[in-house]
């Protein structure tokens, strides 16, 4: 029982320690219901139950609200590229 109770005690220190990381490592402008300095304070008091409220209601879903990155263009031979094929 009591290596369950340390097991539970570790994941909690655990969520709440990525939550933290989570919130100081976004920029401000990705925070869009309170500002960073209101979630850091929420987590900080709250711990294990101020997280899940981050984890769970806080964070967006698409990344951040950052755009996906796109792969750069690369350089293809003639016999791949489709444009070349198509004008022969």
């Amino acid at each position: 029982m009591i290596k369950l109770d340390a097991l539970l005690v570790f994941i909690g220190i655990g969520v709440q320690i990525y939550a933290l990381f989570d919130i100081a490592r976004k920029p401000q402008e990705s925070f869009t219901q309170w500002p960073k300095w209101a979630w850091l304070i929420v987590v900080i008091l709250f711990g294990l139950i101020g997280s899940l409220v981050w984890v769970l209601w806080g964070r967006k879903r698409n990344g951040g609200g950052q755009p996906p990155r796109r792969r750069p263009m690369r350089d293809l031979p003639p016999d791949d590229n489709p444009d070349f094929l198509r004008n022969l």
